[in-house]
């Protein structure tokens, strides 16, 4: 079950369908609700217009055996004085409640003249009563005169048993100050047979309908996002593979389509292609690497053999400049490995116009204008650039390298300027590749294992800054380095 509902598929279709049957058992009940009110609204009308008619017979003096609304078949009426005593009941009324008395059965009718006798005192009484403040009849909510009837009328529901059949009702109840009786209140029933079978009838359908439509939503959901999440499970599988053959060069299919998943598929080949190309350049460094060692080390062998045989014919200038080589490379592999790490600099202080003349101390040909700047980072690996930047020009040059070092906007600019042969415009972002060496001629003993503006690079991005080649004013070569003044955001370091 866990695994079953572990899917977005599954997840995607039983939320879809909880929503809609929240939905639905809403709208539902509020239908019912509804129904049910308006039938018993119309119910509660056509009971007030049954109580309304006896209410206006008995106003216009009609005898109580006489009343025509006391004949109806499926209209419960009863007739009370303001004593709640039953004066008069419909026909084959054998049961009723809800109306405030239970009676079915009309009190004894009593003499004229004690009618008339009860008249007088009840005259008397409300001669009395309406001293002070004319409310004589206080349990009426309505002062009526002779023959007028309430405009209002009350609302109950109940049950009636009229010749052996019952059935629920909605009873009306309406007051009328008779000549005669005095106040009297009809009460008149209207059956809910209808309002039952109507709501009946619209929960069964309801109770039908809902799980239908809910299967066929939980259906429609399952096949779209089936098929929505289809290119996600070709995309899935697809990684799977490349994971298990270890072959970065095959990509995830991407479907014709502008949606999320065309664009995750987009991606997801972008990073494929990104680590493809990461595992080709650390394939290609470790083979470089390899082979520029093999010179040092067989150089060195070769000595330490003839040495072995040969004492007399060491040659240890030569054993040391290969050792030196060696120390020098496995610093600059360390160092790019380092960095290709993710390693971050420091955030010291570190004036270039001093590093500058430092760097530059000790080397002939060697011109340096430069005015006070502080940028924040590694000051060792910032002097390797500057090291790195002018060994490359030394070996280019004729007679002079100029080293500026300015304050531009919120950059710090540092030039390094030879009058040598310059870089071709074609050449200008090979040079800072690794190993790479434009000069095929040139031996390995004086131009080095092609490391040294790659690293310049690869520092100055990790600093947030750039280092880019162009041609200087003398007609050679000219490395400008631009870095983020101290102080100043850095941002995120430019690959």
């Amino acid at each position: 079950m866990s695994r079953l509902f572990g899917s977005v598929r599954s997840r995607a279709t039983l939320g879809a369908t909880l929503v809609v049957a929240v939905a639905l058992v809403a709208a539902g009940a509020a239908v019912l609700l509804s129904l049910r009110a308006n039938l018993t609204g119309e119910a509660g009308t056509r009971a007030e217009r049954s109580a309304q008619a006896v209410a206006s017979e008995l106003a216009a003096r009609t005898p109580l055996d006489k009343l025509s609304g006391l004949e109806a078949e499926d209209v419960p009426v009863q007739i009370v004085d303001e004593d709640g005593v039953l004066l008069a009941a419909s026909e084959d009324l054998e049961r009723i409640s809800g109306t405030g008395t239970a009676e079915v059965t009309p009190a004894p009718t009593r003499s004229g003249a004690d009618d008339d006798r009860d008249r007088e005192d009840d005259d008397r009484d409300d001669d009395s009563g309406r001293s002070g403040d004319d409310s004589g009849r206080s349990g009426d909510d309505e002062s009526l005169g002779p023959g007028e009837i309430a405009q209002g009328a009350s609302y109950t529901n109940g049950s009636a048993t009229i010749d052996g059949d019952t059935e629920d009702y909605r009873f009306a109840a309406v007051q009328v100050e008779t000549p005669d009786r005095g106040r009297l209140t009809v009460h008149a029933g209207s059956p809910l047979a209808a309002e039952h079978s109507a709501v009946g009838t619209a929960l069964t359908a309801m109770l039908i309908g809902f799980p239908l439509l809910l299967g066929v939503v939980a259906g429609v959901t399952w096949l779209v996002t089936g098929r929505a999440l289809r290119p996600v499970e070709g995309i899935r599988r697809e990684m799977a593979a490349i994971t298990a053959s270890e072959d970065l060069r095959r990509r995830v299919p991407e479907p014709a389509t502008h949606d999320e998943i065309a664009r995750l598929a987009r991606t997801t080949n972008a990073t494929l292609a990104a680590l493809e190309a990461s595992v080709e350049r650390q394939r290609r460094f470790v083979a470089d690497a390899s082979h520029e060692l093999r010179s040092p080390i067989a150089s060195l062998r070769t000595q330490l053999e003839v040495a072995a045989a040969h004492p007399e014919l060491l040659d240890l200038d030569g054993a040391v400049e290969d050792t030196v080589r060696l120390q020098n490379l496995a610093g600059d592999l360390l160092l790019l490995a380092r960095l290709d790490a993710g390693e971050r600099p420091v955030g010291t202080r570190v004036d270039l116009a001093a590093l500058a003349r430092e760097e530059a101390a000790g080397r002939e040909g060697i011109t340096v204008e430069a005015e006070p700047v502080e940028v924040s980072g590694s000051r060792g690996q910032l002097g390797r650039v500057l090291a790195n930047l002018l060994d490359n020009a030394e070996r280019h040059a004729r007679e002079r390298i100029t080293v500026t070092v300015r304050r531009e906007g919120g950059e710090a600019v540092v030039g390094v300027a030879d009058d040598g042969e310059g870089v071709a415009e074609a050449d200008r972002e090979r040079i800072f590749e690794r190993f790479v060496r434009l000069d095929a001629a040139r031996s390995r003993d004086d131009g080095g294992a092609g490391l040294g503006l790659a690293i310049a690079r690869d520092v100055a991005v990790r600093h947030g800054g750039t280092l880019t080649a162009g041609a200087a004013p003398a007609g050679g070569a000219l490395f400008e380095l631009r870095l983020p003044l101290a102080g100043a955001d850095r941002g995120t370091p430019r690959a």
